[in-house]
């Protein structure tokens, strides 16, 4: 297991600076430049400033000194915030965007594995198209959608709710874990019920059928740890697209987290910020696919055994 997840992380090191190249080279190809404004700035200020941020530097040259930063974990400074790090800015955003995503992973694992597992129970019945039609409307539904609507309903015509905010009043954080864990929820649902269906249909389930076991032994003791490994393998990139993803939500409920950092250093043309965060995200979304891979080798004895072969 050791020189699996040794070899995952070696693999990882070129996809990063694979990101790092591409990100660079877009965000400098884009037109306009960080200070680039309705307002034009004096040439002699827009000189000093290209030459504190070496700008003024050939492009090849601005490349390497990025790079060179970026492997001792320094992202730069902030055009847009010029007080602040890349890194002081990502370490004070990101823990609402965890915590967003974390409540929004747990709801659609509950909804989810419910709506799933109860479909798969029996087929082909209205049990099984009623919770596969809801999460095939929750799959269809984008955020920008979802979000305002639960916040009209909930939040103002039945005031039920707050509509924005993190952690300052009771209940601020339900409609937005909802909005985001939805569309997963939707998924999991999916993957779930045929996960289930597949492992219900083994001769061992049958035989523990006529054994006379109940439906709910069955399924949480037998059917279950195979049933959801499917849904083991999807949590890492939905969790890494949680992460990558809440600004749309972050935005509809106002919360102060690093998805709205990363759409304003979109708008401000503010290059270490968009690539600090691009590479950061990368990082989640390598490190959350590897801790899925963990867990589902974990899960399988047949993988297990794979990986001790080749280790």
């Amino acid at each position: 297991m050791i020189s699996f997840i040794v070899k995952r992380i070696l693999q990882a090191i070129p996809v990063l600076i694979l990101v790092a190249t591409i990100t660079f080279i877009m965000v400098h190809s884009a037109p306009g430049g960080p200070f680039s404004q309705e307002r034009a700035v004096p040439a002699e200020v827009l000189k000093h400033l290209n030459e504190r941020y070496h700008l003024d530097d050939p492009l090849w040259k601005q490349y390497i000194n990025y790079m060179w930063h970026l492997v001792q974990g320094d992202f730069g400074p902030s055009f847009k915030y010029q007080s602040h790090t890349v890194n002081d800015i990502i370490a004070a955003g990101f823990p609402a965007t965890f915590e967003l995503s974390m409540y929004a992973i747990a709801f659609a694992l509950v909804v989810g594995l419910a709506a799933g597992i109860l479909a798969s129970l029996k087929a082909n019945s209205a049990q099984d198209y009623i919770p596969m039609s809801a999460a095939m409307i929750g799959i269809c539904m984008p955020t920008f959608v979802l979000g305002p609507i639960l916040l009209l309903i909930f939040g103002l015509w039945l005031g039920w709710l707050p509509v924005a905010g993190w952690g300052q009043i009771p209940g601020d954080k339900i409609l937005p874990s909802i909005t985001l864990g939805s569309v997963y929820a939707a998924y999991i649902a999916r993957i779930s019920r045929g996960g289930m269906l597949e492992i219900l249909s083994q001769d061992y389930i049958r035989t523990a059928r006529a054994k006379g076991l109940s439906t709910a032994r069955i399924v949480f003791v037998h059917a279950l740890r195979g049933g959801i490994t499917p849904v083991v393998s999807f949590l890492g990139p939905a969790i890494a697209g949680l992460l990558a993803g809440s600004f749309v939500v972050e935005s509809i409920f106002q919360i102060p987290g690093l998805g709205r950092f990363y759409v304003t250093a979109a708008f401000n043309r503010d290059y270490t910020m968009i690539m600090g965060c691009t590479i950061f995200f990368a990082f989640l979304i390598i490190l959350f696919n590897l801790l899925a891979d963990i867990v589902l080798v974990w899960l399988n004895p047949k993988l297990r055994q794979d990986v001790q072969a080749k280790g």
